[in-house]
């Protein structure tokens, strides 16, 4: 580079000074702006650090064991031949467009500080934010280069989990820098094996190929006295196709080594200046070619030795990225000049909001996006795929989390695979109705819970008037407690899922409005507002339809009216014969049943035959079947009148009124709370939301329209937006010339 002439080497300046700005800018504004620069990864004690300061040809970072680098450093490295020592700019992390000179120790001062106070920042130990330093020094490299925290390669358990929790940050920090297509990443493996990929593996997550990378093998000073043999250093040296998965850059490894020890003044430092570690590098690229000639027995071909030593890897990465920087500058321009139109259009959008800071458009823009915001509530409920699923649907097995599973007694959930469309990440309409499905699947499911024989007893209890047994009455009380006690635990159960359902769709119609270009942005109280107005309504109708849904299901459960539980009626009939002909049989048999039996077994053992319904019915004139149905109603009363001691057939019949009663309960409770939820939850949110919303904007702006939209707030953030809009496009404009005069330049020198 010193050999070229004074305009070339004035052009190449501009050029670099150019994509260094052009750099910053893709940084701040988050645009994906073809800058291309040296990603260094690595694992830690691979000899990160330390490699960059040779390419850089002085000592500045912060090294040594351990994780020391916990912030990306950009480095942006410019060749100045009238500068004897390193000019180095710190760029302000507030203002892009401030740098402030710093001297080597201030640096490193610096990235020490930011370094602790990274550490003991127990919220986040890593920061994706880069350290940005430009220098310019006679024997830098025009390079762009980016130190990465060190890759840690945690050991596993229990006892290892913070050291695991900070592998896992590191690796997504540097796996996010890698996703940039424009960088080229310098992969450092410490290895004498190439058969062991352990940067690799990380790297060729993100270019599988490795067509973006170049692959350095770090400390061969520590390598070549491990090698026995003239073939392990051949084989190191130009590894096999095999080894070496894809298409690198530069076709075959680097090798470096970088001589330890500090530059400074006192004691403990090797080296009393840049100049002393400077040539120390040198002499170690001489030492370690000497050493690998000496191993292999011959003289190393021009091939081999330009891929050994610093200086080898710096020419090798300035020339390829002084070619992408050549063959980049035709494509920036239409870039920077789209970016232009983006932030001319973003600024006259700013001035435009500006000039509608009056009552009368604001109210109306109030009124417009209250509009809008109901068209995209009906259109969720009505059903839509406008809204990525993937994003803000739910499966059943995330709708149970968040918004609560429909759990019994017993505390088991009915398997979520079970129910139609469980697997599928649902929103709106389509979630409302398959958690309506799931209530009626697994409400419609329940049996009566067991019934013991001392509830029985219990329920019994004594009459105003005589103390005998009435099992109507004690059937009627077991029911309506077993099915108070099922089914309320399952109305408060839905009132909470599907009021999770209609809250959510808050985020999706705003997800929706601001698609569409109709969101409010800037007026965040107001917004504040008409959410806290939704989710107030929603929740206050919700505790509506569920007292409503109360209401039925204490009436149900407090007077039993038989009118509803006669559905079952045959089937109890059915039940009730199938036994009683059965004990009428054993009475029968045994004649002497209610005379010769003792005391005990006519209390605890003596079967009671019931009278055959149907036989009642037919009122049959026979003497004999009058005196059979006579012995049985007596001992029907004896069974149940008068005895309290629990008879087969007594406890039976009290089964069978309660299962009656108690199914005829959960018919209705399913048919009245799936038709309150929809008539008295879903339908106001059609109805009676939109009424509601435009009186309380109303209200609001009536009483306080300053403060509803924010209006000092927002004209004080939209004049720094504005003014911040106005810094940006003039560097966009800036440096869009820059690289129009670069083009023109080369377009004339290729000429030439």
């Amino acid at each position: 580079m010193e050999g070229g002439s004074e305009d070339d080497n004035k052009c190449e300046w501009n050029l670099y000074e150019a994509y260094n700005e052009l750099h910053a800018l893709a940084q701040d504004l988050h645009t994906p702006f073809d800058a291309p620069a040296v990603l260094v990864v690595g694992h830690q004690t691979d000899g990160k650090s330390a490699l960059v300061e040779a390419l850089m040809g002085f000592q500045f970072n912060h090294v040594g064991g351990g994780t020391k680098t916990r912030r990306p450093i950009t480095l942006h490295m410019k060749y100045d031949p009238q500068c004897e020592s390193p000019s180095c700019y710190l760029v302000s992390d507030t203002d892009p467009s401030l740098s402030h000179q710093k001297s080597l120790s201030q640096i490193q001062a610096y990235i020490e500080a930011e370094n602790v106070r990274l550490e003991h920042d127990s919220s986040s130990q890593f920061s994706a934010k880069e350290i940005i330093i430009k220098v310019e020094y006679k024997y830098c490299p025009n390079l762009t280069i980016i130190d990465t925290p060190g890759l840690i390669a945690p050991a596993p358990g229990r006892k290892n989990r913070a050291l695991q929790a900070q592998a896992r940050a590191v690796e997504s920090l540097v796996r996010a820098k890698m996703q940039h297509k424009e960088f080229i990443i310098l992969c450092l493996e410490d290895c004498s094996d190439w058969s062991n990929a352990t940067t690799r593996r990380v790297v060729m997550q993100i270019d599988p190929e490795l067509s973006r990378t170049v692959i350095v093998s770090t400390k061969l000073d520590t390598r070549i006295p491990q090698f026995a043999r003239p073939s392990d250093v051949e084989v190191f040296l130009s590894p096999p196709a095999c080894t070496l998965d894809g298409c690198i850059l530069g076709d075959s490894p680097f090798f470096t080594s970088v001589p330890s020890g500090r530059v400074g003044s006192g004691c403990d430092y090797l080296y009393r200046s840049n100049d002393e570690f400077k040539q120390a590098v040198f002499s170690r690229e001489i030492e370690d070619v000497a050493s690998l000639e000496e191993k292999l027995g011959r003289s190393l071909s021009k091939q081999e030795r330009s891929r050994i030593g610093v200086s080898k890897l710096r020419l090798f990465l300035e020339e390829m990225l002084q070619q992408r920087y050549i063959s980049n500058v035709p494509l920036i321009i239409p870039l920077l000049e789209k970016e232009y139109r983006s932030v001319t259009r973003k600024l006259s959008d700013i001035n435009q909001e500006l000039s509608t800071l009056d009552e009368a458009k604001l109210k109306e823009k109030g009124r417009t996006f209250h509009d809008m915001f109901l068209t995209k509530l009906s259109l969720l409920l009505k059903g839509t795929v406008v809204a990525p699923p993937d994003k803000f649907g739910e499966t059943l097995q995330d709708e149970r989390i968040n918004g609560g599973a429909f759990v019994g007694a017993d505390g088991v959930q009915f398997p979520h695979k079970l129910i139609p469309n469980a697997g599928m990440r649902l929103y709106g309409g389509a979630q409302y109705h398959r958690a309506m499905a799931e209530f009626r699947f697994v409400v419609g499911g329940i049996k009566c819970p067991p019934i013991t024989r001392e509830e029985i007893v219990n329920a019994c209890g004594v009459e105003d008037i005589h103390d005998g047994t009435n099992y109507s009455r004690t059937a009627c009380v077991i029911a309506v407690a077993k099915a108070r006690d099922t089914f309320e635990p399952f109305l408060h159960q839905l009132g909470s899922r599907l009021l999770h359902i209609l809250k959510r769709l808050l985020p999706i119609s705003v997800y929706l409005l601001q698609k569409d270009s109709e969101y409010l942005s800037g007026h965040e109280v107001f917004l504040r507002r008409v959410a806290s107005a939704f989710n107030n309504f929603a929740e206050s109708t919700e505790k509506s339809c569920r007292e409503k849904c109360m209401e039925d299901l204490v009436s149900t459960t407090r007077y039993v009216s038989w009118s509803l539980h006669n559905k079952s009626r045959a089937g109890l009939r059915q039940f009730l014969d199938s036994f009683g002909g059965t004990e009428h049989s054993n009475v029968c048999n045994s004649p002497i049943i209610l005379s010769q039996t003792s005391a005990h077994e006519k209390e605890d053992t003596k079967p009671q035959p019931d009278v055959k319904l149907s036989h009642v019915a037919s009122g049959t004139d026979s003497s004999t079947s009058i005196q059979t149905t006579e012995t049985k109603l007596a001992d029907l009363l004896d069974s149940t009148l008068w005895n309290r001691r629990l008879a087969p057939s007594s406890e039976r019949i009290v089964y069978g009124l309660v299962q009656q009663i108690f199914h005829g309960i959960r018919e209705y409770f399913l048919v009245s709370t799936e038709l309150k939820f929809n008539c008295f939850l879903l339908m106001p949110i059609v109805d009676k939301l939109p009424a509601l919303l435009r009186e309380d904007l109303e209200s609001a702006v009536e009483d306080d329209l300053d403060n509803v939209f924010d209006i000092t707030n927002l004209q004080h953030s939209l004049g720094q937006q504005k003014r911040d809009t106005e810094i940006e496009l003039k560097r966009i404009k800036r440096l869009k010339e820059k690289f129009r005069m670069i083009h023109e330049k080369l377009i004339l020198h290729q000429a030439m």
